[in-house]
């Protein structure tokens, strides 16, 4: 069964839906959020899901990357619509699998999703399709890394080409610590990820994440933010997978968005289809805004994390026709989405040592409380306890949101609520929004 999509989004002749939704970080929670809330849901499943998303929706502890076990249930909950959250999934084939099975998924196939699976590949596809970035290297071994820094000047960028949940990118400030990473990579650091390495130019200027959404044909704009990836305040310490976010972004003129559109957007969901694997699902484009315009940094195949959780307290519209269209190819029906006013942020917690060895377990306090206006706190590496307690992992563990009707605001709600979490073993960036504030 398929529901049916209207231009104007009306709900009237929409049958239910039962929807899945695969994953288990913030991300994921954020979306089924903002999915739950939709007229259009009888039943919501996650899998694996977290204890924050068990209080909206049932929870099935299936790993993202058991695809047959995941299309199983699909089947077995009669599933209008899979939604993939993380790109382990998209990597591991479930999107083909699923199409397979003849269900509906909103995410791209593993072919199209090595715009994200590998870096190398992207950087070939940008040069096929005249997608501007920066100038790089691809390496199979430590020797040859360490050559091709020789055609650039510091800082150095070395990437992992594979997965790396965001953190296989070290910015190296010297020959040395390049070097060193590269014998990290080639030496098991990264894992599989990490054995091929790109060594890649340093652009000056500043990131954005946008995003886009696309049905195979059609695609549409769907809202952008920016990100902080350095670990400590000041954008200092180690890459991670992201220690919080803002939206709307000031860097995001509307000449930046159209060239955005028209330079990195639609060649590549162009260019891919081109190459035999046309792009259903959500294209996250992170980018750096430099004096020569946009350039790509990297293609992620799914929505952003934490980018994701303050694009849906934006989003007003609601977001399952959005979902749905675009694993049916009638992106064409829908129209632009609307957000609202207010601006958003969110605030990484995550766990002493991160992005490095950390210890998990620890139990986070507080969580079930209320928080106050326009605050949203969601669970990403999380586990229940014995009694209940919320544990947690090894890395980003909550997400503190909130919204105002400006930066400060939204900021201020936000802080107030990490204030009141209790977690001794985590520690977070103070520091969400400088740029915007600093303008």
């Amino acid at each position: 069964m398929t529901a049916a999509l209207t231009p104007t989004g009306s709900h009237a002749k929409a049958p239910p839906m039962n929807i899945l939704l695969v994953g288990s970080g913030g991300r994921e929670h954020a979306l089924a959020w903002k999915i739950r809330q939709s007229p259009l849901l009888t039943r919501l499943v996650c899998a694996p899901g977290n204890p924050g998303m068990a209080a909206i929706a049932e929870v099935f502890d299936i790993k993202p990357t058991e695809v047959a076990r995941q299309v199983a249930l699909a089947q077995e909950i009669a599933a209008d619509l899979v939604v993939i959250g993380p790109e382990v999934a998209i990597e591991a084939g479930l999107a083909d699998a699923l199409e397979a099975a003849g269900i509906p998924c909103f995410g791209p196939s593993a072919a199209a999703g090595r715009l994200e699976s590998s870096k190398a590949f992207t950087k070939a596809f940008c040069d096929r399709h005249h997608l501007p970035t920066s100038g790089y290297r691809i390496c199979d071994d430590a020797a040859a890394a360490k050559a091709a820094l020789n055609h650039f000047a510091p800082p150095y960028v070395v990437k992992a080409d594979g997965l790396a949940a965001g953190k296989g990118v070290v910015i190296a400030p010297d020959l040395a610590t390049a070097q060193a990473a590269i014998d990290d990579a080639f030496g098991g650091g990264f894992g599989a990820a990490g054995a091929r390495v790109v060594i890649e130019e340093f652009l000056e200027g500043e990131i954005g994440s946008l995003f886009a959404l696309c049905d195979g044909k059609t695609s549409m704009l769907f809202g952008w933010a920016q990100d902080h990836k350095r670990a400590f305040d000041g954008d200092e310490g180690p890459n991670t997978g992201g220690m919080g976010t803002y939206s709307p972004a000031p860097v995001f003129t509307l000449d930046l968005v159209d060239q955005v559109d028209h330079r990195l957007v639609r060649p590549a969901f162009k260019g891919i289809a081109s190459d035999g694997a046309p792009y259903r699902g959500v294209l996250f484009v992170e980018l750096m805004a430099t004096r020569h315009g946009p350039k790509l940094i990297e293609f992620n195949a799914r929505f952003g994390d934490p980018e994701c959780q303050v694009l849906m307290l934006r989003l007003e519209s609601d977001l399952v026709p959005y979902l749905l269209a675009c694993a049916t190819g009638r992106l064409h029906e829908m129209p632009q989405p609307r957000w609202r006013d207010d601006d958003a942020v969110c605030v990484v917690l995550a766990t002493q040592g991160y992005p490095g060895p950390a210890q998990s377990g620890s139990v986070i306090g507080g969580l079930d409380q209320t928080f106050g206006e326009g605050v949203v706190v969601f669970q990403a590496g999380t586990s229940a306890g014995p009694d209940g307690e919320v544990l947690a992992g090894a890395g980003r563990a909550v997400n503190v949101c909130a919204t105002g009707g400006d930066l400060s605001e939204a900021r201020e709600r936000a802080y107030g609520a990490v204030a009141l979490i209790d977690w001794p073993q985590g520690f977070h960036r103070t520091d969400i929004g400088w740029r915007a504030l600093a303008r």
